[in-house]
Protein backbone atom coordinates (compact mmCIF):
# COMPACT_ATOMS: atom_id res chain seq x y z
CA UNK A 1 0.00 0.00 0.00
CA UNK A 2 1.47 3.13 -0.79
CA UNK A 3 2.29 5.97 2.08
CA UNK A 4 -0.10 9.08 2.14
CA UNK A 5 0.95 12.76 3.56
CA UNK A 6 -1.67 11.64 6.12
CA UNK A 7 0.53 8.32 6.91
CA UNK A 8 3.15 10.22 7.57
CA UNK A 9 1.83 12.75 10.01
CA UNK A 10 0.41 9.98 11.72
CA UNK A 11 4.12 8.00 11.91
CA UNK A 12 5.75 11.04 12.63
CA UNK A 13 3.79 11.73 15.77
CA UNK A 14 3.73 8.32 17.28
CA UNK A 15 8.13 8.52 16.64
CA UNK A 16 8.85 12.21 17.87
CA UNK A 17 5.69 11.87 20.65
CA UNK A 18 4.58 8.58 21.70
CA UNK A 19 3.35 9.50 24.50
CA UNK A 20 0.05 11.26 22.74
CA UNK A 21 -1.22 7.93 21.53
CA UNK A 22 -2.27 6.44 24.59
CA UNK A 23 -5.18 8.54 25.15
CA UNK A 24 -6.00 7.32 21.74
CA UNK A 25 -5.89 4.09 23.12
CA UNK A 26 -7.91 4.98 25.60
CA UNK A 27 -10.63 6.94 23.86
CA UNK A 28 -10.55 3.48 21.89
CA UNK A 29 -10.05 0.83 23.67
CA UNK A 30 -12.10 2.11 27.31
CA UNK A 31 -8.40 2.01 29.04
CA UNK A 32 -7.47 4.47 31.91
CA UNK A 33 -3.64 5.30 30.98
CA UNK A 34 -2.25 7.92 32.63
CA UNK A 35 0.60 9.03 29.80
CA UNK A 36 3.27 8.11 32.25
CA UNK A 37 3.67 4.41 30.86
CA UNK A 38 6.37 2.67 28.70
CA UNK A 39 5.41 1.93 24.96
CA UNK A 40 7.72 -0.79 23.34
CA UNK A 41 7.41 -0.59 19.47
CA UNK A 42 7.54 -3.18 17.22
CA UNK A 43 8.67 -3.46 13.31
CA UNK A 44 5.90 -2.05 11.39
CA UNK A 45 7.26 -3.75 7.92
CA UNK A 46 5.42 -7.41 7.73
CA UNK A 47 6.13 -9.46 4.52
CA UNK A 48 3.02 -11.95 3.28
CA UNK A 49 3.56 -14.80 2.01
CA UNK A 50 0.89 -15.10 -1.29
CA UNK A 51 0.47 -18.37 -3.75
CA UNK A 52 3.07 -17.83 -6.36
CA UNK A 53 5.22 -17.61 -4.19
CA UNK A 54 6.17 -14.46 -3.63
CA UNK A 55 6.80 -11.99 -0.70
CA UNK A 56 4.56 -8.89 -0.67
CA UNK A 57 5.97 -5.90 1.99
CA UNK A 58 2.90 -4.56 3.98
CA UNK A 59 3.28 -1.48 6.47
CA UNK A 60 1.10 -1.57 9.23
CA UNK A 61 0.77 2.29 10.43
CA UNK A 62 1.61 1.40 14.33
CA UNK A 63 2.67 -1.66 16.71
CA UNK A 64 3.21 -1.22 20.26
CA UNK A 65 2.89 -2.35 23.37
CA UNK A 66 2.02 -0.40 26.62
CA UNK A 67 3.54 -1.41 29.90
CA UNK A 68 0.49 -0.62 32.36
CA UNK A 69 -0.63 -2.81 35.49
CA UNK A 70 0.05 -5.89 32.86
CA UNK A 71 1.44 -5.44 28.82
CA UNK A 72 -0.69 -5.52 25.94
CA UNK A 73 -0.28 -5.07 22.33
CA UNK A 74 -2.24 -2.48 20.02
CA UNK A 75 -2.51 -2.06 16.37
CA UNK A 76 -3.65 1.19 15.07
CA UNK A 77 -4.70 1.98 11.44
CA UNK A 78 -5.19 5.79 10.38
CA UNK A 79 -7.08 5.80 7.44
CA UNK A 80 -7.67 8.71 4.73
CA UNK A 81 -11.14 7.55 3.12
CA UNK A 82 -13.38 4.68 4.02
CA UNK A 83 -12.48 1.92 2.28
CA UNK A 84 -14.38 -1.60 2.59
CA UNK A 85 -11.11 -3.57 2.41
CA UNK A 86 -10.07 -2.40 5.75
CA UNK A 87 -10.69 -5.46 7.63
CA UNK A 88 -9.26 -8.11 5.35
CA UNK A 89 -6.15 -5.63 5.76
CA UNK A 90 -6.95 -5.19 9.18
CA UNK A 91 -6.65 -9.20 9.14
CA UNK A 92 -3.59 -9.53 7.31
CA UNK A 93 -1.73 -6.92 9.77
CA UNK A 94 -2.67 -8.74 12.86
CA UNK A 95 -2.09 -12.10 12.11
CA UNK A 96 1.69 -11.50 11.23
CA UNK A 97 1.77 -9.40 14.24
CA UNK A 98 1.06 -12.26 15.91
CA UNK A 99 3.00 -14.47 14.12
CA UNK A 100 5.91 -12.23 14.88
CA UNK A 101 5.15 -13.00 18.78
CA UNK A 102 4.20 -16.70 18.27
CA UNK A 103 5.38 -19.49 20.38
CA UNK A 104 5.72 -23.12 19.99
CA UNK A 105 5.74 -25.38 23.03
CA UNK A 106 5.17 -29.28 23.16
CA UNK A 107 3.72 -29.13 19.87
CA UNK A 108 1.30 -26.22 20.28
CA UNK A 109 1.75 -23.19 18.14
CA UNK A 110 0.17 -19.78 20.41
CA UNK A 111 -0.53 -17.37 18.53
CA UNK A 112 -1.76 -13.76 20.52
CA UNK A 113 -4.22 -11.44 18.58
CA UNK A 114 -3.18 -7.68 18.83
CA UNK A 115 -5.55 -4.80 20.11
CA UNK A 116 -6.76 -3.79 16.79
CA UNK A 117 -8.49 -0.08 15.81
CA UNK A 118 -9.08 2.16 12.98
CA UNK A 119 -9.21 5.67 13.10
CA UNK A 120 -11.11 7.03 10.00
CA UNK A 121 -10.23 10.36 8.93
CA UNK A 122 -12.77 10.81 6.99
CA UNK A 123 -15.90 8.39 7.32
CA UNK A 124 -19.62 8.18 5.50
CA UNK A 125 -23.07 7.39 6.34
CA UNK A 126 -22.28 3.83 6.02
CA UNK A 127 -19.34 4.03 8.22
CA UNK A 128 -19.70 1.38 11.05
CA UNK A 129 -19.29 2.54 15.12
CA UNK A 130 -17.44 -0.86 15.09
CA UNK A 131 -16.22 -3.91 13.16
CA UNK A 132 -15.82 -7.39 14.00
CA UNK A 133 -13.60 -10.35 13.00
CA UNK A 134 -14.97 -13.54 13.26
CA UNK A 135 -12.00 -16.66 13.04
CA UNK A 136 -13.80 -19.87 12.22
CA UNK A 137 -11.54 -23.22 12.70
CA UNK A 138 -12.46 -26.55 13.02
CA UNK A 139 -12.15 -26.67 16.77
CA UNK A 140 -14.81 -23.45 16.78
CA UNK A 141 -15.23 -19.97 16.19
CA UNK A 142 -14.09 -16.61 18.03
CA UNK A 143 -14.88 -13.25 17.27
CA UNK A 144 -13.29 -9.87 18.56
CA UNK A 145 -14.11 -6.52 18.02
CA UNK A 146 -12.77 -3.77 16.24
CA UNK A 147 -13.09 -0.05 17.89
CA UNK A 148 -13.98 2.66 14.65
CA UNK A 149 -12.95 6.07 15.27
CA UNK A 150 -14.28 8.76 13.34
CA UNK A 151 -12.16 11.82 13.59
CA UNK A 152 -14.87 13.83 12.19
CA UNK A 153 -17.30 13.61 14.88
CA UNK A 154 -14.62 15.42 17.28
CA UNK A 155 -14.90 19.05 18.14
CA UNK A 156 -12.18 21.03 19.79
CA UNK A 157 -13.69 21.17 22.74
CA UNK A 158 -13.81 17.33 23.40
CA UNK A 159 -10.33 16.94 21.89
CA UNK A 160 -8.65 18.95 24.71
CA UNK A 161 -11.11 17.72 27.60
CA UNK A 162 -9.59 14.28 26.79
CA UNK A 163 -6.32 15.36 25.54
CA UNK A 164 -6.40 13.85 22.23
CA UNK A 165 -3.59 16.11 20.85
CA UNK A 166 -3.02 13.35 18.69
CA UNK A 167 -6.35 14.45 16.80
CA UNK A 168 -4.86 18.02 16.63
CA UNK A 169 -3.07 17.87 12.93
CA UNK A 170 -6.11 16.14 11.75
CA UNK A 171 -8.84 18.25 12.57
CA UNK A 172 -8.88 20.23 9.47
CA UNK A 173 -10.84 17.21 8.14
CA UNK A 174 -13.53 18.32 10.44
CA UNK A 175 -13.94 21.54 7.69
CA UNK A 176 -13.28 19.63 4.58
CA UNK A 177 -17.01 19.74 3.22
CA UNK A 178 -16.83 23.84 3.65
CA UNK A 179 -13.47 24.65 1.96
CA UNK A 180 -15.68 25.78 -0.81
CA UNK A 181 -17.35 28.08 1.08
CA UNK A 182 -14.10 29.31 3.15
CA UNK A 183 -12.36 30.34 0.01
CA UNK A 184 -15.52 32.64 -0.59
CA UNK A 185 -17.01 34.18 2.06
CA UNK A 186 -14.11 36.01 4.27
CA UNK A 187 -16.25 36.08 6.97
CA UNK A 188 -16.14 32.02 7.45
CA UNK A 189 -12.65 32.03 6.80
CA UNK A 190 -11.75 34.38 9.80
CA UNK A 191 -13.86 31.75 11.63
CA UNK A 192 -11.80 28.86 10.88
CA UNK A 193 -8.78 30.78 11.51
CA UNK A 194 -10.34 32.00 14.83
CA UNK A 195 -10.68 28.16 15.85
CA UNK A 196 -6.79 27.91 15.01
CA UNK A 197 -6.03 30.62 17.00
CA UNK A 198 -7.59 28.78 20.12
CA UNK A 199 -5.68 26.03 19.16
CA UNK A 200 -2.55 27.79 19.45
CA UNK A 201 -3.74 29.49 22.54
CA UNK A 202 -4.07 26.17 24.02
CA UNK A 203 -1.71 24.69 22.82
CA UNK A 204 0.91 27.65 24.52
CA UNK A 205 -1.09 27.26 27.88
CA UNK A 206 -0.27 23.39 28.27
CA UNK A 207 3.22 24.16 27.04
CA UNK A 208 3.39 26.63 30.12
CA UNK A 209 1.55 24.57 32.50
CA UNK A 210 4.36 22.23 31.98
CA UNK A 211 1.86 19.32 30.71
CA UNK A 212 3.45 19.65 27.03
CA UNK A 213 6.96 20.24 26.29
CA UNK A 214 7.47 23.25 23.71
CA UNK A 215 9.43 20.27 21.11
CA UNK A 216 5.66 18.59 21.45
CA UNK A 217 4.14 22.21 20.74
CA UNK A 218 6.09 22.73 17.61
CA UNK A 219 5.85 19.03 16.28
CA UNK A 220 2.57 19.33 16.86
CA UNK A 221 2.43 22.98 14.36
CA UNK A 222 4.40 21.48 12.09
CA UNK A 223 2.04 18.18 11.27
CA UNK A 224 -0.96 20.97 11.00
CA UNK A 225 1.02 22.72 8.37
CA UNK A 226 1.66 19.92 6.69
CA UNK A 227 -1.85 18.19 6.45
CA UNK A 228 -2.88 21.60 5.74
CA UNK A 229 -0.46 22.00 2.54
CA UNK A 230 -2.02 18.79 1.87
CA UNK A 231 -5.46 18.27 2.22
CA UNK A 232 -6.27 21.71 1.15
CA UNK A 233 -4.23 21.59 -2.29
CA UNK A 234 -5.51 24.53 -4.31
CA UNK A 235 -7.28 26.24 -1.59
CA UNK A 236 -4.58 28.84 -1.31
CA UNK A 237 -6.50 31.04 1.23
CA UNK A 238 -7.47 28.51 3.46
CA UNK A 239 -3.85 26.97 3.70
CA UNK A 240 -2.46 30.42 3.98
CA UNK A 241 -4.89 31.59 6.68
CA UNK A 242 -3.57 28.41 8.92
CA UNK A 243 -0.13 29.10 8.23
CA UNK A 244 -0.79 33.14 9.09
CA UNK A 245 -1.74 31.60 12.61
CA UNK A 246 -0.10 28.75 13.32
CA UNK A 247 3.18 30.12 11.81
CA UNK A 248 5.27 28.67 9.32
CA UNK A 249 8.31 28.04 11.04
CA UNK A 250 9.93 27.49 14.58
CA UNK A 251 10.14 30.87 16.00
CA UNK A 252 13.88 31.67 17.92
CA UNK A 253 12.17 31.80 21.18
CA UNK A 254 10.84 28.39 20.63
CA UNK A 255 14.04 27.21 19.02
CA UNK A 256 16.04 28.79 22.50
CA UNK A 257 13.16 27.00 24.56
CA UNK A 258 13.30 23.59 22.94
CA UNK A 259 17.31 24.00 23.79
CA UNK A 260 17.14 24.53 27.07
CA UNK A 261 14.54 21.78 27.36
CA UNK A 262 17.28 19.29 26.08
CA UNK A 263 20.01 20.67 28.02
CA UNK A 264 17.60 20.67 31.70
CA UNK A 265 17.25 16.78 30.28
CA UNK A 266 20.92 16.06 29.75
CA UNK A 267 21.83 17.63 33.42
CA UNK A 268 18.76 15.54 35.00
CA UNK A 269 20.00 12.49 32.99
CA UNK A 270 23.57 13.20 34.23
CA UNK A 271 23.60 13.80 37.55
CA UNK A 272 20.87 10.54 37.82
CA UNK A 273 24.27 8.72 35.96
CA UNK A 274 26.66 10.66 38.27
CA UNK A 275 25.01 9.28 41.21
CA UNK A 276 25.03 5.92 39.91
CA UNK A 277 28.30 5.65 38.61
CA UNK A 278 29.51 6.90 41.98
CA UNK A 279 27.47 4.52 44.06
CA UNK A 280 29.26 1.78 41.87
CA UNK A 281 32.72 2.91 42.50
CA UNK A 282 31.86 3.62 45.95
CA UNK A 283 31.24 0.10 46.19
CA UNK A 284 33.98 -1.11 44.53
CA UNK A 285 36.49 0.87 46.23
CA UNK A 286 34.83 -0.05 49.78
CA UNK A 287 35.03 -4.04 49.10
CA UNK A 288 38.81 -3.38 47.86
CA UNK A 289 39.80 -1.68 50.81
CA UNK A 290 38.15 -4.27 52.85
CA UNK A 291 39.69 -6.91 51.20
CA UNK A 292 43.04 -5.28 51.71
CA UNK A 293 42.78 -4.61 54.94
CA UNK A 294 41.35 -8.37 56.15
CA UNK A 295 44.80 -9.07 54.40
CA UNK A 296 46.37 -7.32 56.58
CA UNK A 297 45.23 -8.14 59.73
CA UNK A 298 45.56 -11.65 58.69
CA UNK A 299 49.58 -11.30 57.86
CA UNK A 300 49.48 -8.95 61.15
CA UNK A 301 48.19 -11.93 63.16
CA UNK A 302 50.78 -14.71 61.53
CA UNK A 303 53.34 -12.67 62.21
CA UNK A 304 52.75 -12.27 65.92
CA UNK A 305 52.03 -15.95 66.29
CA UNK A 306 55.84 -16.62 64.69
CA UNK A 307 54.32 -18.69 61.74
CA UNK A 308 55.77 -15.48 59.45
CA UNK A 309 58.76 -13.28 60.01
CA UNK A 310 58.31 -8.89 59.56
CA UNK A 311 60.06 -9.31 56.28
CA UNK A 312 58.17 -11.85 54.78
CA UNK A 313 54.58 -10.06 55.94
CA UNK A 314 56.00 -6.84 54.38
CA UNK A 315 57.20 -8.07 51.22
CA UNK A 316 54.03 -10.16 50.47
CA UNK A 317 51.86 -6.82 51.42
CA UNK A 318 54.39 -4.98 49.32
CA UNK A 319 55.01 -2.52 51.70
CA UNK A 320 57.93 -1.32 53.67
CA UNK A 321 59.63 -2.63 57.39
CA UNK A 322 58.61 0.79 58.71
CA UNK A 323 54.57 0.35 57.25
CA UNK A 324 54.34 -3.34 58.74
CA UNK A 325 56.11 -2.43 62.47
CA UNK A 326 53.09 0.40 62.47
CA UNK A 327 50.49 -2.42 61.62
CA UNK A 328 52.13 -4.48 64.69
Amino acid sequence: MSSTPYDDVFRTMLNDCPKLVLAVVNEAFGEHYTGEEKIIFAQNEHFMNRQDGQEEERITDSCFTVCGERKKQYHIECQSTADSSMLVRIFEYASQISLDCAAVEENVLEVSFPHSAVLFLRHAKTTPDTMKIRICTPGGSQEYRIPVIKLQKYGLKEIFEKNLLFFIPFYLFVHEKQFGEYEKDVHKLEQLKAEYAAVRRRLEELCEKHEITEYMKCMLTDMINKVASSLAEGHGRIVEGVREIMGGKVLDYEAKRIKMEGIEEGISQGITQGISQGITQGISQGISQGITQGVQQTLASLVRDGILTAEQAAERMGRSMGEMKKLL
